[in-house]
């Protein structure tokens, strides 16, 4: 199994901003509903502002035609272009689950 974690740092003040575009990303259905599992993580200590959005994935392949399927939908791009306004910068981690 992998997990993928995308790691967005928010601009100071956003974070209520930003997580209200994730609950209105979940009822709109345009997160991941293929993962084996989905979580969202704030910061408890570390840097600051943060959001990370970790799924579970069986297979690399399996990573990479969800992104395909859910990154290419109108509503999606949509919902990108607001949720990014609060961004400063992001990097993504993909780790494979040892047991």
């Amino acid at each position: 199994m992998y997990i993928v974690r995308d790691i967005f740092h928010l601009q100071f003040g956003h974070y209520r901003d930003a997580k209200t575009l994730l609950e209105s990303a979940k009822d709109q259905k345009l997160l991941p509903p293929d993962a084996k599992e989905v979580r969202i993580l704030s910061d408890f200590t570390g840097d600051a502002y943060r959001l990370i959005f970790e799924q579970g994935y069986e297979t690399l392949n399996d990573y990479e035609k969800s992104m395909q399927a859910g990154m290419g939908g109108d509503e999606w791009k949509k919902w990108y272009e607001e949720f990014k306004k609060h961004v400063i910068s992001s990097h993504r981690e993909i780790l494979k689950l040892v047991f």
